[in-house]
């Protein structure tokens, strides 16, 4: 009788969480008034903020360069970037410094003395050099458009917002069979997900194409160089003094990334972001949200991680149970309950794949719907390893950084285009 009972109760668990996951990921979609708020406004040629965009780079001369050049043909007015690199990595200090002395008025560059190198440290190391009123985050292998800028100006002025979250999106996704994954994700996390977050006033900020006001990110500390997320934290933190956040998503519009290039490299990239989090869930800043329905919030977003190595370890025991095991033919039909919400997901993400294809420009073969099927479980399993290995490394005590590679594998045109 144990055994059925605790089958049940895990099997309905293992649905609601999927049922509420699947639910947030379609918040964009649910109506074409809530898919067209998403957007950015068209500016309106209004007065201009100035703005400081920080560039930490870390062994990133393959494709630093890309990213400045980039950055240097935006149609705003007012604007600088400062490039930071590390005292210990001459080949990515030399890219940064020939683009200083190409345009000394737009680019800077500012070394990071620190000996254990991460990405908070690096962009603590930039803040006081900023001049400008809003502060602008990318990452080396950034992808930007000229007129984002402009948007997110104008973003500010007509919302009152303290901190503008642009999308961000993996674009690469026919190199590897993850890499169609990976991009989806990004797609609806970007395109749906942080929507969500911004609207109930909670919300882990995205890595890059993030823009705080200058006074309130100082006000804040800065980021914590402690944390393997350090913008998730700089999010929750920031909701949790009540600023205004709001994130705009428009297709030509957003950050251009690449996937990581290997599973290895993907996994510890999981491992770092998931651990981040676990980092700021014990932190309990989120606790000072004033309403209950945002700590909840909250608490189940920072807890993912544990509620993802759970997953990776009951499923496959649970499906045993309920195979091997006599149990009533009521509880064998409560197990199959989370392959309802599984069932319901692919076909979502096979309709967001074609959204996702249509919206950029990408031929989406058949083969690739193939791939994002056969490579759901799989690329589940990795998910789960990631959040395990990070609950692993945080009993451990272990916060070194894993740095993410990069080698511009989203500036390829391959013949993937209609």
């Amino acid at each position: 009788m144990f055994t059925s009972v605790f089958i049940a109760a895990i099997s309905l668990a293992l649905f609601w969480m999927a049922a509420f996951t699947l639910w947030w990921q379609m918040h964009a979609w649910r109506t074409p008034e809530t898919l067209a708020a998403t957007r950015f406004d068209r500016p309106d040629g209004g007065r201009e903020s100035s703005f400081s965009l920080l560039l930490p780079a870390r062994h990133e001369q393959a494709v630093l360069e890309h990213t400045i050049e980039r950055l240097l043909e935006s149609s705003h007015s007012a604007f600088e970037i400062i490039v930071i690199v590390g005292h210990d990595d001459p080949e990515t200090a030399a890219v940064a410094e020939r683009a200083a002395a190409r345009d000394p008025h737009r680019v800077r560059v500012v070394v990071d003395t620190h000996e254990a190198k991460n990405k908070p440290k690096a962009l603590n190391t930039a803040l006081p050099h900023c001049t400008g009123e809003v502060v602008g985050v990318f990452d080396a292998e950034d992808q930007v458009h000229p007129e984002l800028l402009t948007h997110v100006d104008h973003a500010f002025r007509t919302t009152g917002a303290d901190v503008v979250q642009g999308g961000v999106q993996l674009i690469n996704f026919h190199s590897s069979w993850y890499s169609l994954r990976n991009c989806l994700e990004y797609f609806f996390w970007f395109r749906s997900r942080l929507h969500l977050h911004a609207q109930k006033g909670f919300i882990p900020l995205g890595g890059n194409t993030v823009f705080v006001r200058t006074d309130v990110l100082r006000e804040a500390g800065g980021w914590d160089q402690n944390c393997l997320a350090e913008d998730c934290d700089l999010g929750v933190r920031l909701s949790s003094v009540g600023k205004k956040v709001v994130v705009a998503y428009d297709s030509d519009m957003v950050t251009r990334e690449e996937t990581p290039g290997s599973l290895m490299s993907l996994l510890k990239q999981r491992t770092r972001w998931n651990q981040g989090f676990l980092q700021v869930y014990r932190k309990k800043d989120w606790r000072q949200l004033p309403t209950r329905g945002q700590r909840m919030l909250a608490r189940y977003t920072l807890m993912t991680p544990f509620l993802q190595a759970f997953t990776g370890l009951i499923i496959p025991l649970n499906v045993g149970v309920a195979l091997l095991l006599d149990v009533p033919v009521t509880i064998a039909f409560v197990t199959f309950l989370p392959l309802v919400t599984a069932m319901v997901t692919f076909v979502f993400e096979v309709v967001g794949l074609h959204d996702f294809g249509r919206q950029y420009g990408l031929r989406v073969r058949l083969t690739h719907y193939l791939k994002l099927i056969i490579g759901g479980p799989f690329y589940q399993v990795l998910l789960a390893g990631a959040a395990i290995r990070a609950v692993w490394r945080e009993q451990r005590g272990r916060g070194d950084w894993e740095l993410t590679s990069h080698v511009g594998a989203h500036l390829i045109r391959e013949d993937v285009h209609a």
